[in-house]
């Protein structure tokens, strides 16, 4: 907060305490959060690492009254183990941009499986950038609007997971994870993979 503020021009002074507020003091302002749909949608979209974090926190701030990183793990794990079955991913703290995270392409593929199943499955293709259309996949010149892909990258890492569109109204999970020193070259790899599926 203090850096937003001072980057629109405004000055900070004092300290901060914790403590109880006085009786009948009231906020100065209060921002209520976008809905989680919202939420998500610009997390997946623009890859806002800050934001996949915060959210991560929120998992074990609302089931459990604290925020905190083992917290939510524990959370994603239960969550986990009673949707999907088996151990869970290890997840540090949520923001995609850990060398201690781990899932296999196989335990993504599953998660992508359960999405598709659930009522809110919408909610997430919509949130997932498309093709050659919008977010972090505006670019691409192929197959444009025919997949909803979510990227990564990291230094000797790259990675892609999502839906893609194909014929006949049939849709496919999509998952392709690369670790190794030349990652970043798996690109044409993907969209070959990406085009195969499509005609599929």
């Amino acid at each position: 907060m203090a850096a937003l503020w001072q980057e629109m021009g405004g000055k900070l002074g004092g300290v901060a305490r914790d403590g109880r507020v006085p009786a009948g003091a009231k906020p100065a302002f209060e921002a209520v959060s976008p809905p989680p749909a919202e939420v998500v949608r610009d997390i997946n979209k623009y890859s806002n690492n800050v934001m996949a974090r915060q959210l991560f926190l929120t998992l074990s701030l609302q089931q459990r009254g604290s925020g905190t990183y083992e917290g939510s793990r524990d959370v994603l794990g239960a969550w986990w183990r009673a949707r999907i079955g088996g151990e869970p991913p290890f997840t540090e703290n949520g923001s995609g941009l850990s060398r201690a995270e781990s899932i296999t392409a196989r335990q993504l593929g599953q998660l992508l499986q359960a999405a598709r199943a659930s009522p809110l499955m919408p909610d997430l293709v919509a949130s997932l950038p498309a093709l050659g259309l919008d977010g972090t996949l505006r670019r691409a010149q192929q197959n444009v609007g025919l997949a909803h892909l979510k990227t990564g990258s990291l230094a000797n890492v790259s990675g892609v997971a999502g839906y893609v569109h194909a014929a006949r109204g049939r849709r496919y999970v999509l998952v392709a994870i690369a670790n190794h020193p030349r990652a970043n070259e798996l690109r044409p790899a993907i969209q070959a993979l990406v085009d195969w599926t499509a005609r599929q």
